[in-house]
């Protein structure tokens, strides 16, 4: 039987070993494990594939002909890859791309089925190979849940209801034996459905109003079939929208298991490369990450007005950054490369997202193939894994780990020379306030065996930052870790170095005392487990 203790984990600058210092750059964690904190969802994990650029196609399919070592026509090596992080979620088809799809084009004999142009994404025509059962095997190859985005801008309400019965009904009906007749006679498991996407936008440039209308008429008619039951996910605001939020919590809300938010940080322009960028443009991403807390916050306050018991959802199956394409890449396929500053990134979403776990369900970084913030590139048959994916490596630890419920203070990183804020950041006495954001950042989980799993980000790309962690009323006899840092806040892996950015043992952390100390490298992620 776990033992309830009251855990301070304070993160202090020393002099002398156990000897705290000038409190200006300290974190401090207050964590309360005798009270019961909520499940940091594995969901939390997700990803997201749209049919853009060459994340479908030369990223996850290249075809049962192909050289390329496949299984029924999907990528071997991006397979095990996602099997690597435990990939708990993918979310398709899109995107903008979704309010365009029409799913009976994708199913059936290949050599059949009518191309289409992605009218999106570079207008670009595609074969429709990689459809519906290539979706689902892939979901199946991997072990991860299917999240499907259906058809509101462009489709019809029998469209949607009949896609859900092909995918899930047990019975005999029109859909079903249709499903039966192009090779899969069970029906598959989806517990996740998307009611449109971006409907404010890609999706049909609809009002608040009469979305929510949408909303209810479709979610009417995509029902549970059997013992398959469905969460609904109704498409949410974008960024701090927070009136759109007020609009479907009230009109629609007790409709949804799940209400989606989609942010981007843009970085575009003359000051818009993945790697060819200095301190001003690190920070300007970092704070933007660090924005998501208060984002969240806003729309968490106007989902308790109208759900108190939390039982919707926030689905933030939208999120990363966003740059330039990469120089003499299609600029519609949206291919970026991916560096430390990416990894960085990451990690402080991440800690946010496990940090408002009581409202947080569900989260899908874009994208995960050769697209935006990805976790993968590919090149021909060759691959490497970005940065990013090692941060998501790094908090598989946090994979329905319970939450530490944490206040934390820390000391600020002040924003570089040549960083330009905001015109509206100002002080009280109307003076410029100079731009700073939390120098560490982290959340606090405990898993099923007892383990406490702290993961910290560094954003101070030049200094280190000692720390120290009690943890009062424990016992603490080990703790080990692993680091992730490069030479450059730009560091990025290539095809023909794939190793520049990449995890490593931490040994820069001991116990002494009952004390855990350590010393944070500059500009890292760092996962420490203490026992």
């Amino acid at each position: 039987m776990r033992s309830l203790i009251v855990v301070l984990l304070s993160v202090l600058l020393f002099t002398l070993a156990g000897q705290a210092v000038a409190e200006d750059n300290t974190l401090v964690v207050y964590a309360y494990p005798d009270q019961e904190g909520p499940v940091i969802s594995r969901n939390i994990y997700g990803h997201f594939s749209e049919h853009l650029g060459r994340c479908i196609y030369e990223g996850y399919w290249v075809g049962e002909d192909s050289a390329i070592p496949n299984t029924r026509g999907i990528r071997n090596d991006v397979v095990a890859a996602l099997k690597k992080i435990k990939c708990p979620v993918i979310r398709w088809p899109g995107g903008c791309f979704a309010d365009e799809y029409h799913w009976m084009e994708g199913i059936g004999p290949r050599s059949e089925r009518p191309e289409i142009v992605n009218t999106h994404w570079g207008g670009v025509t595609e074969n429709n190979h990689f459809g519906t059962h290539e979706f689902f095997d892939l979901c199946e190859l991997i072990g991860t849940e299917p999240f499907v985005c259906g058809n509101v801008g462009s489709g019809s309400v029998r469209e949607m209801r009949d896609w859900v019965e092909y995918i899930t009904f047990d019975g005999k009906s029109p859909m079903a034996d249709l499903r039966r007749e192009n090779g899969r006679e069970e029906p598959w498991k989806m517990t996740y459905f998307a009611v449109g996407n971006e409907n404010w936008g890609c999706g049909g440039n609809m009002s608040a109003k009469y979305y929510s209308d949408m909303y209810n008429h479709f979610q009417t008619y995509v029902r549970n079939y059997g013992e398959n039951r469905i969460s609904k996910v109704a498409c949410g605001p974008s960024g701090d929208d927070v009136e759109w939020t007020e609009v479907l919590m009230r009109d629609s809300g007790r409709r949804m298991s799940g209400l989606s938010i989609h942010n981007y940080v843009f970085l575009r322009g003359a000051n818009g490369s993945a790697t060819d960028f200095e301190e001003p443009q690190w920070y300007q991403a970092l704070s933007g990450a660090v924005g998501h807390d208060a984002m969240l916050s806003r729309h968490e306050a106007v989902m308790d007005v109208y759900d108190p018991q939390k039982r919707v959802g926030i689905f933030f199956d939208e999120w990363g950054t966003w740059y330039n394409p990469e120089p003499g890449s299609t600029p519609g396929f949206l291919y970026q490369q991916n560096s430390l500053r990416d990894a960085v990134f990451s990690g402080i979403v991440l800690n946010i997202f496990n940090n408002h776990a009581d409202r947080v369900q569900m989260a899908n970084i874009a994208q995960t193939v050769n697209v935006l913030q990805a976790m993968i590139l590919t090149d021909g048959g060759d691959m490497l894994l970005t940065p990013t994916y090692h941060t998501f490596d790094l908090y598989t630890v946090h994979h329905d780990a319970e939450l530490l419920k944490a206040d934390m203070t820390c000391s600020r990183y002040t924003a570089p020379e040549g960083y330009t804020p905001p015109p509206t950041r100002t002080r009280r006495r109307g003076r410029p306030e100079k731009p700073s954001i939390p120098t560490l950042n982290a959340s606090v989980s405990r898993d099923n065996s007892g383990a406490i799993h702290v993961t910290v980000c560094n954003v101070d790309p030049s200094n280190d930052a000692p720390l120290a962690i009690d943890l009062r009323g424990a016992t603490v006899k080990t703790v080990t870790g692993r680091v992730l840092t490069a030479p450059a806040i730009n560091s990025y892996n290539t095809f023909d170095d794939k190793e520049v950015v990449k995890t490593a043992a931490f040994t820069g952390a001991s116990v002494s005392n009952g004390m855990v100390t350590a010393t944070l490298p500059a500009r890292s992620v760092v996962m420490l487990e203490i026992k």
